[in-house]
């Protein structure tokens, strides 16, 4: 932990480092407390005020993330509204954050968030005449290895359509734009012009102030104690100093998040862990840092470094973090913790790695404070499944300046309007379920998080942590037989199997943005498929049923579905559930078990989701019952064209399409097991059965599979081959194709959509508007020409889509498709209008007549662009092998 400069020299050391830190003075401790002092100013002293009685709105949290809220909610004309702080304004991780608002972020709708903030914070100190010390910057991403170049340049083709300017810039490059950067070992950098520095507690104060003038109550010294439900819905808040009744309450608590979330009459889960996280300070420098020097971030040197008075302000994400307060004890009010220069050894080394003429710079303080890190690294907003009108917003992952003022946004369009103006999915707080919520879960996680931030992530990564949580019975077996496992919503799933003899510890290892390892494995499970019969354990998926004593539960899912539901005992049917503007809140299935009971089957992911929604709309009524029966059934899919032969042996009745037709649903014995629910249908388009076992026969039906399969050929698969499978078949998936903006009618699924059934079933006025408007975008089908599959970087999801050399959209997933030995890339079209980018209605005419490229990477590939299944495509290509083959033969 030792980093001298030359001979003759100062050396800085670590026992130097207490001495230094304690004979300076703190400006950046003095900044902060100058600016809580003139927020005094602003906001009356709360012990002069008594609390509101009642409000429309109360918001817990004054960080810059609840300010956002405040801010916002005022500016849609929701002035009913009480902020509570329970020390000081911007008291807690705003007052001691770095300030970096950056947009380089690998989820759009992040992305998005950023950018907005960074538009909001550029104008704030002109309407309020407070200094927020914003300084558009630029800011420059490192890479010193080509995986890692790679991962910019996709960046960088996302971040260009989305109008952020940003470019790709040689070591030479970064040097002048930052002469102290040693660039010795650099390939490349991605440099973003637009990216910005502020100081988070000063924008705070002017969201506030703004709010302030606008009507909201702000009250600092006031904590809450309880949250206040009847009848699922939030109707008021106890305080240290009273009770305000209110329709609203959104916990914006940050670290607290979690520990509030459980102070409710009904809890509410909030999954977020704070972990300690550093930063050094130094003295200005002999040649004081220009203001607006570019921030540095070194990923593969997991740092960043900002200008800061002259100097530098340097902090970054260790392999080694350090998780507090899993005991649910914390601060207050933060105070800097304390010093570990032995724990922030690695990255002072990377700094002075990184910039070396800061040998003989002093340190003016290294400050500790928590951070609160979510389960998978991405922030935490939207509506509680468990309490109606009880939102979130927390949980920033060290990015609560680029977030604050685009998530406080979208988070007041989803309490005003009901709904947010963006793909809020990647970030809803329904995403989790109370799994999530161990305290020991939570800390493992986030000890893998934090060094995650900065971490080359390859497509197909997993987490470590937190695994086998919840797994199938058939898990172990499964394991045996080579499964290598991802999780889904804390389930284990098997992405493929392993053949014996192969290298499993090294296959894991080796990950890339090009061909992977796995790809002649998932080939032969896909040929498999195909040719014979595959076995795909499926029991992720979440399954409700509904049931009542006369009509009612057709009636309520005849309301919520867009298809007809009204069908013969044993059908199945494809269904959205749409919301009012004809979106899709879930894409289901649907069984009639009789003529009182349903069988829903949906993805995964949307086990709370789905039973958020169900739960809303479905009246209180004796009659209905609904239950969650996912922990019921194991799910086997049995693929092929000789699934029918395998269950026909072991059923001893015929399973051929005129005895069990497509689409239909009957309870079998299959081996020694009764009330196996087989259906006829696969999810993938390929003909064969889904199985729903009662969990306590699994492994009994599995093995008997199994056993009579053999002669048949059979062999287990896993989710990378129905990947393939259902994207080569132009199937969307809800969560990956499909979202809450997407409707029926623009993904070609208006055979789903049953206007006349005679029931007005939500989104059907919606979707009548735009069919008589024309649809602005079209879910295609794009099959890459020219891509080498072994020399060129893989599509995996999120790269741009070229029409005839201008911009029309996002790929949404992808796949190779071993039928056509070609990628397939999955995405919607938009058409847009030149000059202002208003979106025009987009036809097929429109769709077939384009010339189409993807970019991968800032590499583009031709592509033909299709509306319809690949069935057809299939047939075409077999008879275009059966002439080439007759040709052939004449000759």
């Amino acid at each position: 932990m030792r980093s001298c400069s030359v001979a003759g020299r100062s050396c800085l050391r670590a026992e130097m480092f207490p001495r230094m830190v304690s004979n300076i003075v703190r400006p950046l401790q003095r900044h902060v407390s100058n600016s809580c002092q003139r927020g005094s100013s602003t906001v009356p002293e709360s012990h002069v005020r008594p609390l509101p009685s009642q409000a429309h709105v109360v918001i817990c949290g004054g960080g810059i993330v609840g300010s956002s809220v405040a801010y916002h909610l005022s500016r849609l004309g929701w002035n009913d509204v009480v902020l509570l702080e329970q020390g000081r304004l911007a008291g807690g991780t705003t007052r001691l954050c770095g300030g970096i608002v950056s947009t380089v972020k690998h989820i759009s709708i992040e992305t998005q968030m950023a950018d907005y903030s960074n538009k909001l914070y550029q104008h704030l100190a002109q309407e309020t005449g407070i200094q927020t010390g914003y300084v558009q910057t630029g800011s420059i991403s490192l890479a010193h290895t080509q995986d890692r170049l790679i991962s910019l340049r996709r960046l960088v083709s996302r971040l260009q359509v989305m109008g952020i300017s940003c470019d790709i810039i040689s070591p030479k490059q970064v040097a002048q734009l930052h002469p102290l950067v040693n660039i010795h070992d650099l390939v490349g950098a991605m440099h973003v012009p637009g990216d910005a520095v502020i100081s988070p507690p000063d924008v705070a104060l002017a969201l506030s102030t703004i709010a302030a003038n606008n009507g909201v109550k702000i009250y600092e010294g006031t904590s809450v104690n309880h949250v206040v439900v009847d009848d699922g819905h939030v109707i008021g808040v106890e305080t240290d100093r009273g009770h305000i009744e209110c329709e609203y309450f959104v916990n914006c608590a940050g670290q607290w998040a979690y520990e509030l979330g459980l102070a409710s009459e009904v809890p509410v889960t909030v999954p977020l862990h704070p972990c300690e996280h550093f930063y050094l300070v130094t003295r200005p420098l002999k040649q004081a840092l220009p203001h607006d020097s570019p921030v540095i971030m070194d990923l593969d040197g997991r740092i960043y470094i900002r200008n800061w008075q002259g100097g530098v302000l340097s902090g970054g994400f260790e392999k080694n973090p350090k998780p507090i307060f899993t005991e649910g004890r914390n601060q207050l009010e933060f105070q800097s913790m304390l010093e570990d220069w032995d724990h922030y050894e690695p990255l002072l080394s990377a700094l002075l790695r990184r910039m070396p003429s800061l040998e003989e710079t002093e340190i003016l303080q290294l400050v500790n404070c928590p951070e609160s890190f979510t389960a998978d690294m991405r922030c935490i907003m939207g509506e509680s499944a468990a309490v109606q009108n009880y939102f979130v917003l927390a949980g920033m992952n060290s990015s609560g300046s680029s977030f604050a003022g685009g998530a406080g946004k979208y988070l007041a369009e989803w309490m005003v309007h009901g709904y947010p103006s963006a793909n809020l999915w990647p970030v809803d707080i329904k995403r989790f379920g109370v799994l999530q919520s161990s305290r020991t879960f939570l800390r493992h996680r986030v000890m893998e998080v934090m060094p995650l931030m900065y971490e080359l992530k390859v497509p197909r990564w997993d987490f470590q942590t937190g695994r086998q949580l919840r797994t199938s019975p058939l898990y172990d077996r499964l394991d045996a037989q080579g499964a290598r496992w991802m999780e889904k919503h804390g389930f284990e799933r098997a992405k493929h199997f392993v053949p014996p003899g192969k290298d499993l510890l090294e296959l894991d290892k080796r990950k890339t943005f090009y061909k992977p390892d796995w790809f002649d494995i998932v080939g032969a499970e896909v040929t498999c498929c195909k040719e014979a019969v595959c076995v795909i354990d499926m029991s992720s998926f979440t399954k409700f049923e509904l049931s009542s004593s006369g009509d009612q539960a057709l009636e309520i899912l005849q309301h919520l579905c867009s298809n007809d539901l009204d069908v013969p005992v044993g059908h199945i049917v494809h269904t959205g559930m749409l919301n009012d503007r004809g979106g899709y809140q879930n894409d289901c299935s649907v069984v009639r078990l009789s003529k009182r009971s349903f069988f829903i089957i949906s993805p995964t992911d949307q086990q709370v989701h789905g039973w958020s929604w169900l739960k809303q709309h479905i009246p209180k009524d004796n009659q209905l019952h609904l239950e969650d029966v996912t922990w019921k059934y194991t799910a086997l899919n049995l693929i092929g064209p000789r699934a029918m032969d395998v269950l026909s042996e072991l059923s001893y009745v015929p399973m051929t399409p005129d005895h069990f037709p497509s689409l239909f649903c009957k309870e079998m014995s299959v081996g020694y097991a009764n009330g196996i629910r087989v259906m006829s249908m696969t999810h993938t388009g390929e003909p064969g059965f889904m199985l729903y076992i009662p969990i306590e026969y699994a492994l009994h039906v599995y093995n008997e599979v199994m056993n009579v399969g053999q002669k048949y050929g059979i062999r287990n698969a896993g989710y990378y081959a129905l990947r393939s499978l259902r994207i080569e078949k132009f199937f969307a998936f809800w969560g990956q194709d499909l979202d809450a903006l997407s409707t029926p009618l623009e993904c070609g699924r208006e055979f789903r959509v049953k206007f006349d059934k005679g029931i007005d079933f939500i989104g059907r006025e919606a979707l009548l508007q735009q069919r008589q408007e024309g649809v602005c975008r079209r879910f295609t089908m794009f099959i890459l020409d020219d891509h080498d599959m072994d020399l060129d970087i893989w599509p995996w999801w999120g790269e741009p889509i070229y029409r005839n050399d201008r911009y029309v959209g996002m790929t949404t997933s992808s796949a190779y498709s071993y039928t056509l030995a070609r990628h397939v890339c999955l995405g919607f079209v938009h058409q847009y209008e030149e000059g202002n980018g208003d979106k025009l209605v987009v036809t097929p005419e429109y769709v077939n007549a384009g010339d189409y490229e993807i970019e991968i990477a800032r590499q583009r590939f031709c592509a033909k662009a299709k509306l319809y299944p690949f069935s057809s495509l299939f047939t075409q290509k077999q008879r275009k092998d059966e002439m080439e083959l007759s040709s052939f033969q004449g000759k």
